[in-house]
């Protein structure tokens, strides 16, 4: 009773952390006022897997802890395909269950060792290559803002929990736009560091051991100091230790707190996805508000993302033929989730040809590679890689302002629209640190202006997107700040930029 819920809610990470390390909050009443407010939204959106009983045991030992780390006493929700010990990582399949994790993985090892107290895991969609919500085991995941709509995927159940404000702050994963579509779809931040920034140890991959596109772990929060608060705290020597193939850089507080106007290139379109009415008013709205605050914004050129998306991100993910990916979902059939990509690579390979002619190049991407055109598509991304940054050198860039795909659709369209990852999945196969931030709101001058929309392609997925993105006034539409490789830091001070505008 003595314990101020609304107010403990009500507080913003930084702030909160700092009342628990002074003492002027207790442990306890911040633990069950989250508990609490956890409870009840995941009663409403359906994203909490698992309660992570020991977390109160944790409690306790965070208390005794000679040091106190930079997030004593914060309740932290973890998602599901993140290692905990003694609990499954199912990625939604029922044959994972009762498989619980021998150890906990290096970033729960560390969340730990500063304090945290992990204490719920959250839904993903099956197999985790889905940017919906839903699986035979747990079920479908809500938006907390509009019901109707998914919360994003595959870092689905951290989306509405965190956007919902069960949780101040969650770890989820990111292979074509798992932290990037959840935290734009519900509203709140999120950054998907490089793929080797935090250590991936103890972290199940939805397609294991391919290195076209890069995966990567990062934090969901409410705003961007948030999530730099994360980052310091992860950044530290334990996880240097712990995981030794980290490099081992610690966050740069120089780089994050400058105050130096910055170059920033930006793009309203990739020419293959085209955006919603409030996705380029998004952009165009925050490239106007940069510029009257003193950066300078420079036009980029984006050129053959379509062959990107299908001859890197794809032909690469699946370069099995889907093989390994479609032995996973054995006596598993979830209709929905990963539907048209899982078709696909079951069809025999006179359909895949027949219909490589008639389809999108996107039905090409799923045949059987030979090793020697593996290496070739890891050796044409390094390529594309390095064009890429030569490109940003000769602008002479700090950082780059992107549309981010919103508002967030209908359930279970993402499945019917695969190709509508183009706008994050580009910075996985490029391995650059991409962070949303939340700008907008959808008007009804939006929604009149959806009418209209056509595509680029007027083909069945455009028509389907628009079908998707309709009836959304009022939910929010963010973008895209995007840094080179390393600079995580960057990538925050450019994603504070944006949301103090």
């Amino acid at each position: 009773p003595s314990v101020n819920v609304v107010s403990i809610l009500s507080l913003p990470l930084p702030e909160l952390s700092k009342k628990l390390r002074d003492g002027s909050l207790p442990p306890d009443h911040v633990f069950y006022a989250y508990v609490g407010k956890a409870l009840q939204i995941a009663t409403e959106t359906n994203c909490i897997t698992e309660f992570l009983q020991e977390s109160e045991t944790q409690l306790r030992k965070a208390k005794l802890m000679e040091k106190q780390g930079l997030l004593y006493g914060v309740p932290v929700s973890i998602k599901d395909s993140i290692d905990c010990q003694g609990h499954d990582s199912t990625l939604g399949f029922i044959k994972n269950l009762n498989k619980p994790a021998a150890e906990d993985s290096v970033v729960v090892q560390v969340l730990k060792r500063q304090g945290a107290i992990p204490f719920v895991k959250t839904n993903v969609p099956q197999s985790l290559i889905s940017y919906d919500c839903k699986n035979l085991i747990f079920g479908q995941t809500c938006n907390p803002l509009l019901y109707t709509r998914t919360p994003g995927g595959s870092s689905g159940g951290e989306g509405a929990l965190v956007g919902g404000g069960g949780s101040i702050l969650g770890i989820g994963t990111d292979v074509g736009g798992s932290l990037r579509f959840p935290a734009a779809f519900c509203g709140i931040c999120a950054i998907k560091p490089t793929g080797n920034r935090l250590s991936k140890r103890g972290i199940m991959a939805g397609v294991v051991g391919q290195k076209a596109v890069a995966a990567a772990v990062g934090p969901l929060a409410k705003d961007v100091e948030s999530l730099a608060l994360c980052l310091r705290a992860l950044l530290s020597e334990d996880m240097f230790s712990l995981d030794s193939t980290v490099p081992p850089l610690p966050f740069n507080e120089e780089v994050y707190s400058s105050t130096k106007p910055l170059r920033i290139g930006y793009y309203e379109t990739d020419f293959f996805t085209m955006p919603s009415p409030a996705m380029r008013r998004a952009l165009r709205e925050t490239k106007q508000l940069l510029e009257e605050a003193g950066h300078t914004l420079v036009p980029f050129e984006l050129t053959n993302v379509d062959y990107v998306i299908f001859n890197y991100c794809l032909r690469g993910m699946f370069a099995d033929g889907g093989r390994s990916f479609v032995k996973k979902f054995k006596g598993e059939m979830e209709k929905g989730g990963a539907g048209l990509l899982f078709w696909l690579a079951k069809a025999p390979h006179w359909l895949k040809i027949l219909l490589s002619w008639i389809a999108k190049p996107f039905v090409r991407s799923i045949s059987f590679y030979t090793v020697d055109e593996v290496w070739n598509i890891h050796h044409d991304i390094e390529d594309f890689c390095h064009q890429f940054i030569a490109q940003w050198k000769k602008l002479n860039l700090d950082v780059m302002l992107c549309p981010m795909l919103g508002p967030a659709l209908g359930i279970g369209y993402p499945a019917k629209l695969s190709v509508a990852v183009s706008y994050t999945m580009l910075y996985n196969a490029l391995d650059f640190p991409a962070g949303v931030v939340p700008v907008t709101l959808v008007t009804d001058e939006d929604e009149e202006e959806l009418k209209g929309y056509k595509g680029y392609y007027q083909d069945w997925w455009d028509r389907t997107l628009a079908k998707a993105f309709r009836g959304s006034v009022g939910m929010p539409v963010a973008v895209q700040c995007v840094a080179l490789p390393w600079q995580e830091e960057l990538c925050l001070r450019f994603m504070k930029e944006v949301e103090t505008l």
